[in-house]
């Protein structure tokens, strides 16, 4: 059985998809692009900014579900540019923590709405949920 999982402080879905989907215990949540939740537009700045962006939608979605980015077991990272991969990096540390989550990195060609970064997520309930 899937429920669906949706938080106001992340963009609505734009598309025929939920945020996130729990299934048993693990959230599976859609990839997230750097979009003001508010306004529903792209945050301007550097690949830093848009990834803080994405970072907190991803945790807004987790704490709708009573989870955090410790609960957090899977990434995979969408690029538009490789050659952003070690600011990516820093900022996504700075919200993970350790054990860091098994993560793909992946260079694209492009992106929704022009997005330079696109993040998703498995997370799982440790059996409390």
């Amino acid at each position: 059985m899937k429920q669906p999982v949706s938080s106001a402080d992340a963009p609505k879905a734009i598309g025929p998809y939920s945020q996130a989907v729990r299934a048993g215990q693990l959230l599976f949540i859609s990839g997230q692009i750097p979009l003001d939740p508010a306004s529903g537009q792209l945050v301007g700045g550097d690949i830093a900014a848009q990834t803080r962006r994405v970072m907190d939608n991803l945790g807004a979605i987790l704490k709708a579900a009573n989870l955090s980015f410790a609960n957090v077991v899977r990434t995979t990272i969408f690029l538009a540019d490789m050659n952003d991969f070690a600011s990516v990096n820093e900022v996504y540390g700075g919200y993970v923590g350790q054990p860091a989550p098994a993560r793909a990195t992946i260079q694209v060609a492009q992106l929704p709405k022009g997005a330079r970064v696109e993040i998703d997520a498995i997370a799982a309930f440790d059996g409390q949920g």
